[in-house]
């Protein structure tokens, strides 16, 4: 009979990981974050001048794939609170700004 190896036990302390639940607080933060990026594109532009290289621009855009896969924000949101906390939200956030 095999002896059981570090790898695993490694997989299987991995394993135990994965049902770990977070506090509700937490999931919200996180989920509210997720379905915001559903409802839309998300981005900023930076535009500035210093005084060593001068004027300088920066620009980030994202695009999640629920928004790409027409996904409704506050099912995002259910869907992502309930697989962090195993509990449906008892409350709906506000998802625009």
């Amino acid at each position: 009979m095999p002896k059981p190896t570090y790898l695993g036990l490694a997989f299987l302390v991995l394993l135990a990981g994965c049902s770990a639940t977070v506090s509700p607080e937490l999931a919200a933060k996180r989920c509210i974050e997720r379905a915001r990026a559903a409802a839309g594109p998300t981005g900023n532009l930076t535009l500035g001048v210093n005084s060593k290289s001068g004027p300088f621009t920066r620009a980030q855009v994202g695009i999640s794939s629920d928004y790409l896969r027409g996904l409704d924000p506050d099912f995002v949101y259910d869907k992502c609170y309930f697989r962090q906390t195993g509990e449906l939200p008892t409350s709906r956030p506000a998802l625009r700004n």
